[in-house]
Order: structure tokens, then C-alpha cells, then sequence
């Protein structure tokens, strides 16, 4: 195998980077919830590949795509509660995206680790829109055979960038295209808590040196400084008994940067909002509840002002 020294001096392993092992199981998690969430009766997004992702895997070829497949249905913490979480930060972050390409102008999208993210496919892009999706090899490869293998067209150029994001990703977008000239929409989802801290601050300053005013970025943080204190959240551990993701071991614990903070000082206007808010505005999802996971989550929405 061969061997890279990432740019936040991280020792990175080509070929361990199966959608199948450690956080890119995560990508099909979400699948398997959005897959869930296209198929209720007041459906918050709309994903029609999702389930293909699930179904294409072997480790998670017996999971749920739709929620009469649960035996306790929405009261599942996982399949209901959980999954309509993910239902519900995909619209919010859709209408972002959109939002800011109808009308702030900006025509080049990144999406940093994109996972088995379909934007490309599934939404109505204005012409001359360019879909950046920057994830391991792996991870873009699996999502490729499937995809083909259903004769996927995509709504925009679509331009895979097979890197690690602790590699090289900035030379790999550059190669791949992207202009650091025009603005650009960026899109970080559920990707932060993976990182370490000083890796989050990098990819923040980097998003923000490569990004012309008119450009746009969406982001989730989490604010808990011991996420241990929710280990017993039905989240975590139905998640860990019923699939196996333990998802606190997967996130990094370290201290997290300010990163909206970061921004606002570099001169972005930005907005901070608990999945919350978007429930009462949609009028469904999830609620605040006791012990509850998303408690420290927070959705942030930063633009890049022009003169």
C-alpha cells in the first residue's frame, strides 16, 4: 500500500478507505435515512438513489429504506428519530445550496467529504453549475458502480475528486478544475466532528482563502466540550446495538475551534441555528428531549459579502 503524508502531518493510507469500515460506514447510515425519509407521506427530501446505496452494500443489506420495515416504526431512537434528523438537515442544507446558487451567482460547488451525496443528481441547478465532490477513493468509487449501474444522469458537471481531506485535497481541487477566481458554495455535512481540531481550523481558514466574496458556506459543529456525557443517549447506543456504529469513537474529542467565530472575524456574516429551529419551521422532525445527542448540534451558515 502506499503510503502520503497528509498536509496536517497525518500518516495516510491508501486503500483503507472502504464505504464499508469506520466513518465511511457513516455515508451509508445516511443513506439508509434518507432513503426512509423519501418514502414517507410528508417527506422532507427527496432522495430516489439512496436506498441503491444501501442495498449495493453487504453490510448493511438487511437495514431499513423504509419505516414500515422497523418493528417499532418512528419510535425506533435510530430508524425514527434519528434517520428524520438526517431527513431534515438534508432539505435545510439542499435549500442552502440552492439558495445560493439561484441567487447569489456562484456556479462552483465543493462538497467536502461528499459521501454518497446525489445534490448532483437530485436538484434543479441553474446552467453552467459545476458539483466538486471531494471523499476518499473508496468511498467515490462505490458510489460511482452503483449509480452507473442505475444510468444516474447527473443535473450539473459533476467532478469527483478522489483524495483523503487530510491529504492534499486543495491541489487535487485545483487539478480537478476549480476556480479559486469565481465564488463558490461550500458544503461540510456531518463532517467536522470526524476531524481533529487543528484540522477543522485548517480546512476553515482554507475554505476561506480559496473562497471570492459572493461565495457561501454551510457547516455542522457540535458545542459539547465532554461528548461522553451523552453516551447513554438512545441515539448513540440504538445506533451502536442495532448496526454497530459506535459513533463516539469515531468522533474526535478534542477541544473544538470557534470556527463560526473564525469566520465572522475574517469577515463573513454568518448564522448559528439548532436542527430545532428547522422542525418548528418545517413542522416536523425532531424536538429537544432529555439526554438528548443533538443537543450541541448547530447548523452554521456563513456568506462571504461583496464590496
Amino acid at each position: 500500500m502506499k503510503e502520503a503524508r497528509g498536509v496536517e502531518g497525518v500518516e495516510v493510507v491508501d486503500g483503507m478507505d472502504s464505504v464499508e469500515g469506520g466513518v465511511g460506514l457513516t455515508a451509508l447510515l445516511v443513506a439508509a435515512a434518507r432513503a426512509i425519509e423519501t418514502h414517507r407521506h410528508d417527506t422532507l427530501a427527496r432522495d430516489v438513489y439512496a436506498e441503491h446505496f444501501v442495498l449495493a452494500a453487504p453490510a448493511c443489506a438487511d437495514w431499513p429504506v423504509r419505516i414500515h420495515q422497523v418493528p417499532d416504526g418512528d419510535a425506533n431512537p435510530l430508524w425514527g428519530r434519528f434517520a428524520r434528523y438526517f431527513g431534515l438537515r438534508t432539505r435545510v442544507l439542499d435549500d442552502f445550496v440552492l439558495r445560493s446558487v439561484h441567487t447569489g451567482g456562484a456556479r462552483q460547488v465543493v462538497l467536502l467529504g461528499a459521501g454518497l451525496d446525489t445534490r448532483a443528481y437530485r436538484l434543479a441547478w441553474p446552467p453552467g453549475c459545476v458539483v466538486f465532490e471531494i471523499d476518499r477513493e473508496g468511498v467515490l468509487a462505490f458510489k460511482h458502480r452503483v449509480l452507473d449501474g442505475l444510468s444516474a444522469a447527473p443535473k450539473a458537471a459533476r467532478v469527483p475528486v478522489p483524495v483523503d481531506l487530510r491529504a492534499d485535497w486543495v491541489g487535487a481541487l485545483a487539478d480537478a478544475g476549480f476556480d479559486p477566481a469565481a465564488p463558490s458554495v461550500w458544503l461540510a455535512e456531518g463532517l467536522l466532528f470526524y476531524l481533529p481540531p487543528d484540522a477543522e481550523t485548517f480546512l476553515i481558514d482554507t475554505v476561506d482563502r480559496l473562497s471570492r466574496p459572493g461565495s457561501a458556506l454551510a457547516f455542522e459543529v457540535k458545542l459539547e466540550k465532554d461528548l461522553l456525557e451523552y453516551r447513554d443517549s438512545p441515539l448513540y447506543t440504538s445506533t451502536a446495538r442495532q448496526i454497530g456504529i459506535d459513533l463516539l469513537r469515531l468522533f474526535d474529542r478534542g477541544t473544538r475551534p470557534d470556527s463560526a467565530g473564525d469566520l465572522v472575524a475574517k469577515g463573513w456574516s454568518t448564522s448559528i441555528h439548532t436542527p430545532f429551529d428547522f422542525t418548528r419551521h418545517h413542522g416536523r422532525g425532531p424536538l429537544p428531549e432529555p439526554n438528548d445527542a443533538l443537543a450541541g448540534n448547530r447548523w452554521v451558515f456563513a456568506n462571504k459579502p461583496r464590496p
